[in-house]
């Protein structure tokens, strides 16, 4: 196929493609934010309601004081990543590191990530010692089976599903170290370490505090 001008057609450049981010979120941690929020909340508007004299003030002043700390470490961290970078969400501060940034990412008795020369934990991805201790007896339990002839313990895992060997975090960790092998290299990749403080959690906890101080100091 030829332009108008007799010249061949080079065709449109396909776009790249684009894919979703793979989240990492902790469950148990968004459940306990939500109930501590929704106690908060009874508690909060009872006194409004049924307070006397600057209890109402102060149970509002509280309100902010208590309940975005109680969001910033519940239920706003969030790992995402994709082909192009991995983006944590902490309490107070994201962390946006494109994969050639990244030096690695490592699981002790939290879970870091090592970028631009920089150490950042990961608050979304908590370490259970417990669970740990969990997935490596059943890990030597299936090591003896397999060694003592047993044969499969189990139904064969299909690629993507959970190792039930293996604790949650480092399983994340195993999963987001290859998204990084795979794609630091490559020019999509490529790009600037950002981190930016979460200003809309700290600025209100910051200004509910200094008005429950003040409603406190007069009375």
């Amino acid at each position: 196929m030829t332009e108008s001008d007799g010249t061949p057609d080079q065709g449109t450049a396909a776009p790249e493609p684009t894919y979703a981010d793979r989240v990492h979120r902790s469950v148990p941690g968004i459940i306990s934010g939500v109930l501590l929020l929704a106690v908060a909340a009874w508690l909060i508007i009872d006194a409004v309601l049924n307070g006397t004299g600057r209890t109402p003030w102060i149970a509002l002043a509280a309100a902010p004081v208590f309940a975005f700390p109680v969001i910033a470490y519940t239920i706003r961290p969030a790992v995402l990543a994709n082909e192009r970078r991995i983006l944590v969400r902490n309490p107070l501060r994201t962390i946006d590191a494109p994969w050639a940034t990244v030096e690695g990412l490592r699981a002790g008795y939290s879970v870091e990530l090592l970028a631009g020369g920089r150490k950042y934990q990961i608050w979304a991805v908590p370490v259970s010692l417990r669970q740990r201790k969990r997935a490596n007896r059943r890990a030597e339990r299936a090591a003896t089976t397999a060694l003592t002839g047993g044969g499969s313990t189990g139904s064969k895992r299909r690629p993507g599903d959970p190792d039930p060997n293996r604790a949650w975090s480092d399983q994340v960790v195993d999963s987001l170290q290859e998204m990084r092998d795979l794609n630091a290299g490559k020019p999509h990749g490529a790009g600037e370490l950002k981190t930016t403080w979460c200003w809309w959690i700290i600025a209100p906890t910051v200004a509910g505090l200094i008005a429950l101080v003040t409603l406190i100091a007069v009375t």
